[in-house]
């Protein structure tokens, strides 16, 4: 059976993420503009880039490149046609991360928001061995709500079969995961969203 991300709309995906009551879209927009600017990097890499949301704080006088890696064709062919300021810099990388992570290219920072609770720890380590990142950001989403963890809007049904591949995330869990490979945290910071989640930023180095 194929991956739910690959059957999932990216308008309904969006539509979700930047309703008022859910406010992700524009969280995570703010939190990428921090990460991009963050380290000395030149190379990064979004693991599960969707859309794009994010990209135009990359810029072109920092990074020579920048891979945008997801599951889904359509959500990159979509990256694509949305930064062509970023032509020569942005290449977009189609892969199932659990399955394929061989094919990872190199990059020195690696950027994962919401993409962890999708893949499991071990795939994330697995990522990273292979990618070799000097810093690697990530957000994760805390909820108070465990048995809710998809905020309710007109697009719910959209996201059904997540549940197929969600992993609630802690985040004692994913420090320990990614001190078995290497990495320390550097930094934490903490943006709440409505109905009792928060996303949570956590930053670690080699």
């Amino acid at each position: 059976m194929n991956n739910p991300w690959e059957e999932i709309s990216l308008s309904d995906y969006e539509s979700h993420m930047s309703l008022d009551s859910v406010r992700q879209l524009q969280t995570m927009d703010s939190l990428m503009k921090q990460q991009f600017e963050a380290y000395p990097v030149q190379t990064a890499m979004v693991l599960g880039v969707a859309g794009g949301n994010g990209l135009e704080h990359v810029s072109r006088d920092k990074f020579t490149r920048v891979y945008g890696v997801d599951i889904n064709a359509d959500y990159l062919k979509e990256t694509q046609r949305r930064y062509p300021q970023l032509d020569g810099v942005l290449e977009c990388v189609q892969l199932d991360l659990i399955s394929e992570c061989e094919k990872l290219p190199k990059a020195q920072l690696v950027i994962a928001n919401l993409l962890i609770e999708y893949i499991g720890y071990e795939a994330f380590k697995n990522a990273l061995l292979q990618i070799a990142p000097d810093y690697v950001s990530c957000v994760i989403q805390i909820n108070t709500d465990t048995k809710n963890w998809v905020s309710d809007s007109p697009y719910l049904h959209a996201f059904d079969r997540l549940d197929e591949v969600h992993h609630q995330m802690e985040e004692k869990a994913l420090e320990n995961a990614l001190g078995e490979i290497g990495y320390d945290k550097i930094l934490r910071s903490c943006e709440k969203l409505p109905y009792g989640k928060a996303l949570v930023r956590l930053d670690f180095a080699k």
